[in-house]
């Protein structure tokens, strides 16, 4: 069978690092290929020993993943144009699984915040009013 995925795409695979409908093609890929897999085990033990390129390290330590604190500013719309572009682009475009993983917490942790504040407000809302009906009565 002549080669479908790239030794990168392999190499992302291997991390975790593509997007699901990537990773599950390769996973068919492997199941129904021999010489797929046996190239996903010569770069898997590459790896283990101790041959990295560039593009490996640069994947291995998420070098172009923006922090958790970039994730939060994409969120509430308070990065610049040319950071929000990058981070649009990271996560529609690249596909990146753990990012996304990193940005769906935040958004939960946000939506938790808010519904914490509202319950909050009101309470100080009612007992505000019932001091305030005490003292004019």
């Amino acid at each position: 069978m002549s080669p479908l995925f790239s030794d990168q795409q392999l190499q992302a695979y291997l991390d975790e690092a593509l997007p699901t409908e990537s990773m599950s093609k390769v996973e068919q890929g492997l199941r129904d290929d021999d010489e797929l897999r046996e190239r996903l085990l010569a770069l898997a033990g590459q790896r283990e020993a101790g041959v990295h390129g560039l593009g490996e390290i640069w994947r291995r330590h998420r070098l172009s993943c923006p922090t958790r604190t970039q994730l939060g500013g994409f969120l509430l719309g308070t990065l610049d144009a040319e950071q929000h572009q990058y981070v649009q682009f990271h996560m529609e475009q690249v596909g990146c699984r753990l990012c996304a993983a990193n940005l769906d917490d935040l958004q939960q942790k946000h939506a938790e915040q808010l519904q914490t504040t509202q319950v909050r407000r009101q309470r100080y809302f009612q007992t505000s009013a019932g001091l305030l009906r005490n003292k004019q009565g």
